[in-house]
């Protein structure tokens, strides 16, 4: 009792802490943008619109960190947020104080301030989307992050009051670098939903990315806008939104936006620092005349790189309506076919497709494909509508034509005349559809006796289309010899469980007759053995005579269990085929059968499993056959090899069967399980009025 309420205790001061530590941090945002209102008020150097524009980023910071915090499960992003809102609050206040005459206290937080804000960047991206460094190495980094950023502002303190400001914009450039890196690595590790964050976060970084590279471009060109950080903390703003983010999981605007936006800011990128090189090259600060040339040249490139993919696509169109008279070029139907293989297109869908993109890219008559397998195409689509038709192949025609390239007239004629066949004075072609030497199809198309004659690049179109075609079909057929492989399959997996079924069933009825044989048979002699043996010891002093013929009944008993014992042991598995193997237990059961049976087999051993299979299936045909054959019938046992293949066949002249009404019935069954089991088959021959013939095959060598 006292353990419990210990933790009890222990667990509600943890919670109070908690709660406090939160209460604490909500309260540092409040003051951090009262700080920042307090320094805009006092009216530090730094401009209205800079004034506002820090107490916004301040605001926004702080409020987003306020906002994650209450959230439990974001409360690090939160944390961070807070810490960066804090640095700029701080940098405000301490830069209106140092403006009023404070000491070096006032100077040393600003430059520290000042310095810690690419850190504390460099931590937020490392830390996403969770808000918690997830490696070691991350840890090292960002500790050694908030060093370096010290010392740096260590040297700004101590080069006051005219510090520079590149070694903040080093600072800042090498956390972006190391902070962008790590962030992919965490990317790539993410889960789908922290992944649609983190594009939000991208993006909002893209933007920010894109205003500062434009700030910088015209302060170094026309040495606007004064204050490069300020720019650079506005255009923080998007970042604590993006954190703020929970997009739905069916809405991916950012994934598409993302792309555009890299774009945008690599080729802003570019732009700067081409005219940035020309800048360096002058060697000198350009003139007022020289400056707006630059902004409006760069203007003008940035203006070409964002028009120059819409503009580029809309020439392509117009040149292709101009010589082609369409809107598609013969290299972009190959293009966009590709693209339609990679899709849920039916395939007679996307062979018409393929039709009227070729008749009109190729300006064609028609155009038409065939397909087929076996000797057999059958034209499948054309246009326009020709109807089904049919060619006959023979293996050598097949043969040539999957070998043959784009073929004119003059080929057609020799191998597929009949193609030819209402064409008139038309223009053919016709383009193999073959995979890996197999014929699939053909693609024929057609231009009028007047018209443009074929050209090297129209047959090249026809033979790569044939070629991602032809590979379109193969996996068409591999997949339908799949579909196939699997119905077989699952049948032979059926037929194998009601096989395995039977092979029990079978087991069990077997070891039943053996106990009833046993049970009514040998058994009842044993007992009478016993009884008449009780008798004899009775009579033997006092009848001698009766009792030695009370004996000699007895050895007739013993005979008749003998021979009980052994046709019980024939069933089971005859000695005379372990010794002497499968012809001479096979003429020893054709001298038992109940119909009149010679063989006909040579003297040969086998496996002792192939020999019992034969052996028992051997005595279930001949059973059958004194079943149904009827008197006076006789049969035939016959056993050869043939490449590595046991045959055996039972054959009888009897009266036959109705090939139509034959059917597997126990025994029949049986021995197709045995059979099976060996990786052999079995076959019945029938005919009314000309016998029965069973046939049966074992594999030699598995």
């Amino acid at each position: 009792m006292a353990t419990t309420l210990k933790r009890a205790t222990v667990s509600e001061t943890s919670a109070t802490v908690v709660r406090l530590a939160r209460a604490c941090c909500l309260s540092l945002a409040v003051l951090t943008t009262a700080a920042a209102i307090v320094a805009a008020a006092d009216g530090w150097d730094g401009g209205v619109g800079g004034r506002v524009g820090s107490v916004v980023v301040t605001l926004v910071w702080a409020g987003a960190g306020a906002v994650l915090l209450l959230r439990r499960e974001e409360e690090r992003l939160g944390l961070l947020a807070l810490w960066f809102a804090l640095l700029a609050g701080a940098t405000e206040l301490a830069a209106a104080t140092v403006q009023d005459g404070a000491g070096n206290a006032s100077a040393l937080t600003q430059a520290l301030a000042v310095a810690l804000l690419p850190a504390v960047a460099l931590h937020i991206l490392l830390a996403l989307p969770s808000g918690a460094l997830g490696t070691r190495g991350s840890v090292l980094l960002v500790g050694s992050g908030y060093l370096v950023a010290a010392a740096t502002g260590l040297v700004l303190w101590t080069e006051r009051p005219s510090a520079p400001t590149w070694p903040v914009l080093i600072e800042a450039l090498l956390a972006a670098a190391l902070g962008v890196d790590g962030a992919t690595s965490r990317y790539r590790a993410a889960r789908p939903a922290e992944r649609r964050r983190m594009h939000w976060v991208a993006l909002a970084i893209a933007a920010a990315t894109e205003v500062v590279l434009v700030g910088f471009t015209l302060h170094v060109l026309v040495g606007w806008p004064p204050r490069l950080l300020q720019i650079a903390a506005v255009a923080t703003i998007p970042i604590p939104l993006a954190l703020l983010l929970r997009p739905p999981s069916r809405r991916r605007v950012a994934d598409r936006l993302l792309g555009r936006a890299i774009s945008l800011v690599g080729l802003t990128a570019l732009v700067a620092a081409v005219y940035l090189v020309v800048v360096v090259g002058l060697g000198r600060a350009p003139t007022h005349a020289e400056r707006t040339l630059l902004v409006l040249s760069s203007v003008a490139a940035a203006i070409s790189a964002l028009l120059f993919v819409p503009t580029r696509r809309r020439l392509a169109d117009f040149s292709n309506r101009l010589v082609h008279g369409v809107r598609q070029a013969p290299d972009e139907l190959v293009r966009t076919f590709g693209a339609r293989l990679s899709r849920a297109v039916p395939l007679e869908e996307l062979l018409l497709q393929l039709v009227e993109s070729l008749r009109g890219a190729l300006s064609l008559e028609a155009a038409e494909v065939w397909t087929g397998s076996g000797g057999v195409l059958e034209r499948v689509v054309s246009e326009p509508d020709r109807g089904p038709a049919a060619l006959q192949l023979s293996g050598s025609e097949e043969s040539v034509l999957a070998r043959a390239g784009v073929s004119g007239p003059a080929r057609i004629a020799v191998w597929l005349p009949q193609l030819l066949a209402d064409r008139g004075e038309a223009l053919v072609r016709v383009a193999p559809i073959a995979h890996s030497g197999e014929l699939f199809g053909l693609i024929v198309v057609e231009r009028p006796d007047e018209g443009d004659p074929f050209d090297e690049e129209a047959e090249k179109v026809l033979t790569e289309l044939a070629r991602q075609v032809g590979l379109a079909l193969r996996n068409v057929r591999l997949d339908s010899d799949l579909q196939a492989s699997l119905v077989e399959l699952r049948r032979q997996a059926e037929e194998l469980r009601a096989s395995r079924a039977r092979v029990v069933a079978a087991a069990d009825a077997e070891r039943r007759r053996i106990e009833r044989d046993l049970h009514d048979g040998a058994q009842q002699y044993l007992v009478g053995l016993e009884v008449n043996l009780g008798v004899v010891c009775g009579l033997l002093d006092s009848d001698a005579e009766k009792a030695k013929a009370i004996l000699d009944e007895l050895r007739a008993s013993v005979r008749e269990a003998m021979r009980d014992f052994r046709d019980l042991a024939h069933g089971i598995y005859p000695p005379l085929l372990q010794d002497r193997g499968l012809s001479e237990a096979l003429a020893n059961a054709a001298r038992r059968a109940p119909i009149a049976t010679r063989v006909e087999a040579a003297g040969g051993r086998y496996e002792p499993e192939i020999e019992a299979t034969v052996y028992f299936c051997c005595l279930e045909a001949l059973q059958n056959a004194a079943k149904y054959a009827g008197e006076g019938a006789q049969a035939t046992i016959r056993l050869r090899e043939k490449e590595d293949v046991l045959l055996f066949e039972v054959a009888d002249d009897g009266s036959g069967l109705d090939p139509a009404r034959i059917g597997f019935g126990v025994g029949l069954t049986n021995m197709r399980d045995r059979l099976e089991a060996t990786g052999g088959g079995l076959r019945i021959e029938s005919t009314v009025g000309r016998g029965t013939r069973v046939v049966g095959t074992i594999p030699l060598v598995r």
